[in-house]
């Protein structure tokens, strides 16, 4: 692990070796997780491709901001989809990293999406997992929002001392168990996330003004963008995933650009040999 300043903030990262192919893939992880979880998928890429992984502001090993004095903030404290794009760019910048691909979970897939707005001439690319949206279901969101804040507000250290919780964790979200080894890092990472940055990235990332922002978004790319979709995924349908797919210009009425895989809510972990091929075959094809 290494960790590199971005507006004030100690941020996590890891970078594989160059290659030679001219793209690095950078992954962006989803809400109350962190970057390992692409670890699998990267084992399987990283001969052919450099990979960047990093957190989050505010999760994994990545501070919110630097309280030791008390009372400092970050230049960027807001917690929004373009907010956390704007993070990624200025690691993109420091690491010299001109051209990539970027591969997004959840939320991370709508950062993604925002980071490809903002960095059309850096960003080749764009691969969703378990993302999509665009649809703002009033009383489906404030109750989503509602158990979040709950869930945030419920995180005791103690916590991932509990006997079995890793049990629950590794069936969480899921098509079938993901082995206790991820319950663990699930349950560290969701104890782990700082405050401030799990609510604030739920609440920023929820509101109807942000859900109906998104289409927009995904309309305006030239960039080819692919969604991949969990067949069994509870958290983000597949419904979902096409409607947001559907406003880009490589849909074409089909979903063209939609791909699926018999899974939950973390293709990733569940399918890593399958997620591995299809980004390799994506890349392939437009390299």
């Amino acid at each position: 692990m290494a960790t590199i300043d971005i507006l004030g903030v100690r941020h996590a990262y890891d970078l594989t070796a160059p290659r030679t192919t001219p793209h690095v893939l950078v992954f962006v992880h989803g809400w109350l997780l962190s970057r390992h979880y692409w670890q699998p998928a990267i084992a399987r890429l990283a001969d052919n491709y450099q990979c960047l992984t990093y957190d989050l502001r505010g999760f994994g090993d990545s501070i919110a901001h630097d309280d030791t004095d008390g009372h400092s903030e970050p230049l960027n404290s807001s917690y929004t989809p373009a907010a956390y794009a704007r993070d990624l760019a200025i690691l993109l910048e420091k690491l010299d990293i001109s051209s990539a691909w970027l591969v997004g979970h959840s939320l991370g897939g709508t950062i993604a999406l925002w980071g490809a707005s903002q960095l059309s001439d850096r960003i080749k690319g764009v691969i969703c997992v378990n993302a999509g949206g665009g649809i703002y279901l009033k009383e489906e969101f404030e109750r989503f929002r509602a158990v979040g804040k709950q869930l945030v507000k419920l995180r005791p250290l103690w916590l991932s001392q509990l006997p079995l919780a890793d049990f629950v964790f590794a069936r969480d979200s899921v098509a079938g168990s993901i082995g206790r080894s991820w319950g663990r890092q699930r349950l560290r990472d969701f104890v782990a996330a700082h405050p401030e940055a799990a609510l604030g990235a739920l609440l920023d990332s929820t509101t109807e003004a942000e859900i109906h922002l998104l289409p927009q978004i995904v309309s305006q790319l030239k960039q080819p963008v692919y969604f991949i979709a969990g067949t069994k995924d509870k958290i983000m349908e597949p419904k979902y995933v096409l409607h947001l797919a559907s406003f880009h210009w490589m849909f074409q009425g089909c979903g063209e650009n939609v791909l699926q895989l018999d899974c939950g809510h973390l293709a990733m972990v569940e399918q890593p040999d399958a997620v591995a091929s299809y980004l390799q075959n994506i890349l392939k094809e437009h390299d």
